[in-house]
């Protein structure tokens, strides 16, 4: 497979703070990459970086073989980029937003109304091309940002935070149609909805105060941290004996309750058997591994503190 997007050592410094700090990457074409990371990990500076709209203090990029900064009007015509804020024009109307983004880009109505056609009827917009974008519900702006990034049929796609703000339906509409365009080009994706990025990404990096953490498949990734020992125990009687019994047990690290159901964390995978010594079997309904989430190694990687 081709590298589409390759970063070497990027560094960005605000006032001798480094908001991205020596990062490197490969993104291979035509895979879903997301970028996950805490508010202020860096991960909005880092695009800034890679679709040439701002200047890295040092280090080297890359974008379908041409540099961010000796080629950055080539960078710029191979990408599409979907920021956080619907930035569309209020005075223009749906089609004449695609419009306009599609001469800007050089291209010729004879190659651009037929490609407009066909975007605004897949995300449903159709109907309501000659309406202006502050008439339109949250979720179908985002759809019409989406389509504007697309229209000049870019072989990267950038989307950052593509559906923060949205109600569910809106998000799968949107989910879906990323995912339909998985086999035509690259898509970088950064997001604070880890269930999306479980879902849509081929790999994921996590990212904090500027650097990589960790970098693989959601499962890989989930596998290398499932160190808690976390169980699902379910009683079908006695549940405030077994509730006392289980918080005087030296293994168990952390007991939940709800009705009669626990959440226990053993402290290994050789507490399980005294465990089930001490409860015995014969009031318990089922007892399970709990699996970890994407949003287990998240945590365990940048902490519960609440960022700004």
């Amino acid at each position: 497979m081709t590298t589409a997007i390759s970063l070497r050592g990027i560094i960005k410094t605000y006032n001798g703070l480094r908001a991205v700090d020596g990062f490197s990457l490969d993104v291979q074409a035509g895979t879903i990459f997301g970028l996950l990371g805490p508010n202020g990990a860096g991960k909005t500076t880092l695009i800034r970086i890679v679709t040439t709209l701002l200047r890295p203090t040092s280090g080297t990029a890359r974008v379908e073989g041409y540099d961010i900064l000796d080629h950055a009007r080539s960078v710029r015509r191979v990408i599409g980029v979907v920021p956080q804020e619907n930035n569309l024009d209020r005075y223009l109307t749906a089609r004449e937003n695609l419009v306009l983004h599609a001469r800007m880009h050089g291209m010729q109505a004879r190659d651009y109304n037929p490609r407009i056609e066909e975007l605004l009827e897949i995300t449903g917009l159709a109907g309501r091309q000659h309406d202006f974008p502050d008439t339109y519900s949250g979720g179908m702006q985002r759809r019409l940002v989406v389509i504007r990034a697309l229209v000049h049929q870019p072989r990267v796609l950038f989307l950052d935070e593509p559906t923060t703000g949205l109600d569910p339906q809106s998000r799968r509409a949107v989910w879906e149609y990323i995912q339909s365009l998985r086999s035509s080009m690259t898509i970088f994706l950064t997001t604070h909805y880890l269930d999306e990025a479980d879902t849509l990404c081929d790999r994921i990096v996590i990212m904090d105060h500027g650097k990589a953490l960790v970098d693989g498949t959601s499962a890989e990734l989930k596998e290398a941290f499932a160190h808690s020992h976390r169980y699902q125990l379910q009683f079908r009687a006695n549940e405030d004996r077994y509730d006392e019994l289980l918080r005087t047990l030296p293994f168990v690290d952390v007991l939940q309750r709800n009705g009669s159901s626990f959440t226990l964390e053993l402290k290994d995978e050789e507490s399980l058997k005294p465990l089930m010594d001490q409860i015995g079997s014969n009031d318990i309904r089922k007892i399970c591994l709990e699996e970890p989430t994407l949003e287990d190694v998240f945590i365990q990687l940048t902490g519960k503190k609440v960022r700004e």
